[in-house]
């Protein structure tokens, strides 16, 4: 009777215990990135000197050239591109805008420019890349530039600072290609 009673009992608790749950799909690429607004630093002096861009595997890349050391910035979604100054709203091609300001002017400390892109509404060619459908120049204003990037979906991004080279540095903003 006792063995019965065991069996039983194991037999029961087999169907009792609670299958483990299937592990979550891994992140795209390995990136654990979001899509929530990214903020940092105070302004700063140095001038911006350039903008470009560059695809890799897994994400689109934006790159801000500073000849000094990067202020800050701020980086957030949004459907349009908010001008400085003006307050206007600039519609880009893509689904969603992400807004980078840079806390850093576009001009030296004498308003003499250091960043004159040939036309600001298409700072790089980006045709041809997973996630990037447009690079806009908003411009300066007050110190702090602002520099339009369409997207095609509110994707997951990361923005950080390098160093180099020399005493330059770089703000990288990169967006995946999906989720």
């Amino acid at each position: 009777m006792r063995r019965a009673f065991v069996s039983v009992v194991l037999l029961l608790s087999a169907f009792l215990v609670v299958p483990a749950s299937p592990a979550a799909a891994a992140p795209y690429c390995g990136l654990v990135w979001g899509s929530l607004d990214e903020t940092a630093g105070d302004l700063w002096p140095s001038p911006i000197v350039n903008v470009r861009t560059g695809q890799h595997a897994c994400y689109d890349r934006l790159v801000v050239d500073v000849a000094g050391d990067v202020g800050g910035y701020h980086v957030s979604y949004g459907r349009y591109l908010v001008n400085p100054g003006s307050g206007e709203a600039t519609a880009l091609r893509g689904g969603m805008v992400l807004q980078i300001t840079v806390n850093n002017p576009a001009h030296d400390e004498s308003y003499n420019p250091t960043y004159t892109p040939a036309d600001p509404r298409e700072l790089t060619n980006v045709s041809g890349y997973r996630t990037f459908r447009q690079v806009v120049f908003a411009g300066t204003y007050e110190g702090y530039t602002t520099i339009g990037l369409g997207v095609r979906a509110r994707l997951p991004f990361r923005v950080f600072v390098l160093d180099g080279p020399g005493t330059w540095s770089r703000l990288v903003v990169d967006v995946a290609h999906r989720w």
